[in-house]
């Protein structure tokens, strides 16, 4: 699996990328989209929503680390852009 070169590695436990939008409204709707997205999986991100920009974190809580699930999931965000 590829993921966009935006996503960075946190010590080791963590991914996490942030995305800007023109308005709140944009944001939530990008909110919106991954959180459909993580139902559909059934791997759930945190998010972080604010003016123009949303920051999502991703971790495999079982694990408390990164897992394939990870992965295809911040694969599956990059291909929302």
């Amino acid at each position: 699996m590829a993921i966009h070169d935006d996503w960075k590695l946190i010590d080791d436990h963590h991914y996490e990328r942030e995305w800007e939008f023109p308005d709140f409204v944009s944001a939530l709707d990008f909110v919106n989209k991954v959180g459909n997205l993580c139902e559909e999986l059934n791997h759930h991100a945190e998010m972080v929503l604010g003016w123009g920009k949303v920051l999502v974190r991703t971790w495999s809580h079982d694990i408390d680390g990164i897992s394939a699930r990870d992965l295809l999931l911040c694969e599956r965000i990059d291909n929302l852009d």
